[in-house]
């Protein structure tokens, strides 16, 4: 996964989003920041994106279409889902029902409740993205993956003499 790749941010409120990139700043990540207010313009964003996403943050209470109908279809395209792009919720009310739909029906790697105070909002996300900087994630590049087979095949072999 590239670590400097565009994070992805579907936030409708504006005091939110600044929160979130000063979080960001504060946790001195320089990746790009591309905000959305809406999921079905993020989603034909990223239809469109050729460089692969870091991270994507979203919030569940989205006009238009909501946070769970937006992964819904995120993961319904076939061609999103597998670059397995880390998605976390990071929401202001946060309901059971969300969270077990987000969990049982939904790939998602977090949920979050957006913390009141600024320096928890700040380490929250600090966490966050410091824990998918260390994290492997798959490769979606065939010629990466061919290689990478070729050296496995090579080495399986050679333990089974």
């Amino acid at each position: 996964m590239p670590k400097e790749g565009p994070i992805i941010i579907i936030e409708d409120d504006k005091d939110d989003q600044l929160l979130l990139k000063s979080a960001l700043r504060n946790a001195e990540v320089w990746n790009p920041l591309v905000f959305f207010t809406n999921g079905p313009d993020a989603y034909e964003y990223l239809k469109s994106l050729k460089q692969q996403p870091f991270l994507i943050f979203c919030d569940v209470n989205l006009p238009r279409q909501n946070g769970i109908e937006f992964k819904t279809q995120l993961d319904a395209d076939t061609e999103l889902r597998a670059r397995s792009t880390p998605f976390i919720f990071y929401t202001t009310y946060v309901s059971q029902y969300a969270i077990n739909e987000a969990y049982k029906n939904l790939t998602v790697q977090g949920f979050f409740q957006k913390e009141n105070n600024f320096e928890d909002f700040n380490n929250v996300i600090k966490v966050i993205v410091q824990y998918w900087k260390l994290c492997r994630q798959p490769v979606n590049d065939s010629k990466a993956i061919t290689n990478q087979v070729s050296v496995y095949e090579t080495v399986f072999k050679d333990t089974k003499k």
